[in-house]
């Protein structure tokens, strides 16, 4: 029988039996631990100090005390390591052509896989091959690779030897009891069950949720924090993030946008003229025609629009004695479909008497209602006068409409 147990056997429970079944940490699946270094510092202020490798003259460097788990093949179980006092590596001098990228790791010698008469746990340095661009070698069966070392062309004692401040890249991965919390350092790898937390290095908890790590209010339906990446899309339609210079966001489905878009508002500063006495978007003199804002309806179907202007009626030269009103109005459309047409009714209108009069700033505000939710609607501006005669002038334009939440 393939099934394995600790302490049952009276006599015959072997090293084998003891790794596959007394190693309860972090699983990457029913099996199989992962590989890793247990977290802690002395003085609690950092999250992994296990195994840290400092340079301590020109080709020797110590690695640190520490705890570790190393995950055999899949019917070797997991072999738990300790290092109780600093260990010294050497490395041996640089090729005097090119650069090499050494491996340090935890190696685990079993001479019941390897064939070797040798049972033991070392710190071990894996030496790479010089090249033009070194890239480090594999790590062997049975180890926990630690750092690559970047190892100069000609380094040695006499020759400057191993700039440590640079050369090092740390490899080294956190590992806790199964069911606990990861604290992540370097690579970030696969969760092994949805549920699974983890902490990472810029302080956001995450939960595996099957096929990526999310961060942990996405997974309760909470606001995505701003220390997640921007770049980072939602969980589902609908969800809230919090950006850092911005509004309120909420994933559409395919990108973030503002929870709540608004008000949409457009204005025009310069002055221009109409002697139509039907209504039309552009104005004599005025650059900037026709005037327009688009907007997306919001869930409610209701929109608060708000127009005016500064207008001021002016006869033509040589004529008296008319009196005329000038009008302004919106034309409300969704693509091609005209949803609501211009009409006196709607307009904010000034009039003048057959005497001259002064300019007056008017406006007016309306609701619209029954607005398709998501649509796109656009509206734009529209001029008359009530006499060929008489000038129509509209200046400092605008259009508003804010969406009712």
């Amino acid at each position: 029988m393939n099934l394995r147990s600790s302490w049952t056997l009276e006599t015959g429970q072997t090293r084998e039996d003891t790794r596959l079944t007394q190693t309860p940490t972090t699983l990457v699946n029913p099996v199989q631990v992962r590989s890793g270094i247990l977290p802690g510092s002395y003085s609690g202020q950092w999250r992994l100090s296990g195994f840290w490798m400092t340079g301590v003259s020109a080709m020797t460097a110590t690695v640190a005390e520490g705890r570790a788990v190393i995950q055999g093949d899949i019917s070797q179980g997991a072999y738990p390591v300790t290092l109780p006092a600093a260990e010294p590596v050497t490395f041996a001098v640089g090729n005097a052509q090119y650069g090499r990228v050494d491996l340090v790791v935890l190696k685990i010698y079993d001479k019941l896989y390897d064939g070797l008469n040798r049972n033991e746990a070392v710190v071990e340095v894996i030496q790479g091959v010089p090249e033009q661009a070194p890239k480090a070698p594999a790590a062997p069966p049975r180890s926990l690779p630690l750092y690559e070392v970047l190892v100069p062309a000609g380094a040695s004692a006499g020759n400057g030897g191993i700039p440590w401040n640079t050369s090092l890249k740390d490899l080294r991965t956190t590992v806790v009891a199964a069911g606990g919390i990861l604290p992540v350092e370097n690579a970030v790898l696969p969760g092994a069950y949805p549920g699974q937390y983890q902490d990472t290095p810029n302080n956001q908890f995450q939960r595996w949720d099957g096929g990526k790590w999310v961060a942990y209010p996405q997974a309760v339906g909470g606001v995505v924090p701003t220390s997640v990446p921007t770049a980072s899309p939602g969980s589902y339609t609908g969800q809230y993030r919090a950006v850092a210079d911005g509004p309120l966001q909420r994933w559409t489905g395919a990108a973030w946008a503002p929870a709540y878009p608004g008000p949409y508002f457009n204005d025009s500063l310069d002055a221009g003229y109409t002697v139509s006495t039907t209504y039309v978007n552009a104005l004599v003199e005025r650059a900037e025609n026709p005037l327009v804002v688009s907007f997306v309806a919001p869930e409610s179907k209701q929109a608060i629009l708000s127009f005016g202007s500064r207008m001021e009626l002016s006869l033509a030269s040589g004529t008296t004695g008319i009196a005329s009103s000038a009008f302004m109005c919106v034309r409300i459309t969704q693509g091609a479909t005209v949803v609501r047409e211009v009409e006196d009714e709607l307009a904010a209108m000034a009039s003048k008497s057959a005497d001259p009069t002064d300019a007056v700033s008017v406006s007016t505000t309306q609701r619209l209602y029954n607005l398709t939710p998501g649509q796109t609607y656009t509206v734009t501006a529209y001029y008359r006068t009530t006499h060929t005669n008489v000038r129509a002038w509209f200046d400092n334009t605008f259009i508003q409409v804010t969406p009712q939440y």
